[in-house]
């Protein structure tokens, strides 16, 4: 399999989600923080939209980050200058290609679309611009125009075009088969763009990139528009662990990054999240937690150091004896084998009362009443 880049959009699809919106040194802090794992090429915002967006892309600019920054524009030129205004390099032209798109957005007449589209790439070509071109709504567009319009962007001067599953209808299956063909014919790399619409993301991505794909957009903790991107964190570990691809990001800190964005964009991730979620790691039945106690990867596909995670053991309703006695033997407290069995009823019967499994001070009040 081919070299894979991620190019992360958390600044601009992420941003994009309902009620979101980072301030300046939130952005330029995130770029920081993503260049220093590894992460190959960011895409920081929409210059167009001007103000306090276009200032802090030209503050990211300025940092002079190893990881390449790209714009992103409509077929306008004044996009295109847009970004040269905020000292970018790269940009990348977003054009609907499906019928729907196109019947809303130019009144369906697709020659003004490529005529757009053409015009757009020769002037940021003259200007001496790498240009990424995505077709938005690309999986619902006609296969034979989308083959066209990738086509002709490449020999118009795009260096990269974007397949984008732009309302996340399609399944692994699918994608693989669209991507592949778009790859077969296309010179230059294509990159993936998913969403999340039906909790296929994060597999659509993968599956392009089986087909071929050598670029990915993704967002941290899978934050964007309505159910959101394909999430950083699942793709590279999906990537590092299922196919045995490191691609050179520093996964340690994936935590430290998703908090960060659960801060900045006030949204949290839910404890079931992969990866990154509080109870990615968490063990509470007795068969699991009986199993990781003995060898953590009888129920964990790798350690959670490995993202800057850490193994919890909980005790609540469905944890058996081997949970109460490691828990009772990192406090050096010594019960008999009733005494176990009635401490581990009361755990059972008190987590139901709660709903939700017990603190370690709850636990350690609970024992004097079994003796």
């Amino acid at each position: 399999m081919p070299s894979i880049q991620i190019n992360d959009t958390t600044l601009r699809d992420g941003e994009q989600a309902a009620g979101v919106a980072f301030n300046i040194e939130e952005k330029v802090v995130f770029a920081s923080l993503m260049d220093a794992i590894g992460v190959q090429e960011l895409e920081v915002g929409i210059p167009a939209m001007g103000s306090t967006e276009a200032e802090a892309i030209t503050e990211i600019v300025k940092l002079g980050l190893k990881t390449k920054l790209t714009g992103w524009n409509r077929a306008v030129r004044a996009d295109i200058d847009a970004s040269l205004a905020c000292g970018l390099e790269r940009v990348h032209i977003s054009i609907p290609v499906s019928q729907i798109q196109i019947a809303v957005k130019f009144q369906g007449n697709s020659q003004l679309v490529l005529n757009l589209l053409r015009n757009t790439i020769r002037y940021a070509c003259d200007r001496g611009l790498y240009i990424s071109v995505g077709g938005e709504d690309s999986s619902r567009a006609d296969d034979n125009f989308l083959l066209d319009m990738a086509l002709a962007a490449q020999d118009w001067g795009a260096s990269r075009f974007r397949f984008c599953d732009t309302v996340g209808i399609l399944d692994p299956l699918m994608t693989y088969k669209k991507v592949e063909n778009l790859v077969a014919k296309l010179d230059i790399p294509v990159e993936m763009h998913t969403h999340n619409d039906f909790g296929m993301a994060t597999a659509n991505a993968l599956a392009g990139i089986r087909a071929g794909a050598t670029s990915v957009n993704t967002t941290v903790n899978g934050l964007g528009e309505r159910a959101g991107n394909a999430a950083l964190e699942e793709v590279v570990m999906a990537l590092k662990r299922i196919y045995g691809i490191n691609i050179g990001i520093d996964t340690q800190r994936f935590q430290e990054i998703s908090k960060f964005i659960v801060e900045a964009s006030g949204c949290d991730v839910p404890p079931w999240k992969a990866i990154v979620g509080d109870n990615a790691f968490a063990h509470e039945s007795g068969i699991h937690g009986h199993g990781v106690i003995q060898n953590p990867a009888t129920y964990e596909p790798f350690s959670p150091e490995e993202v800057g995670r850490q193994r919890r053991l909980v005790i609540g309703k469905h944890s058996g004896k081997h949970l109460i006695n490691n828990f009772l033997q990192q406090h050096d407290i010594a019960l008999s084998l009733e005494e176990t069995r009635s401490l581990l009823a009361t755990v059972r019967d008190l987590s139901v009362e709660l709903k939700r499994s017990l603190t370690a001070d709850e636990l350690l009040n609970l024992i004097p009443k079994v003796n």
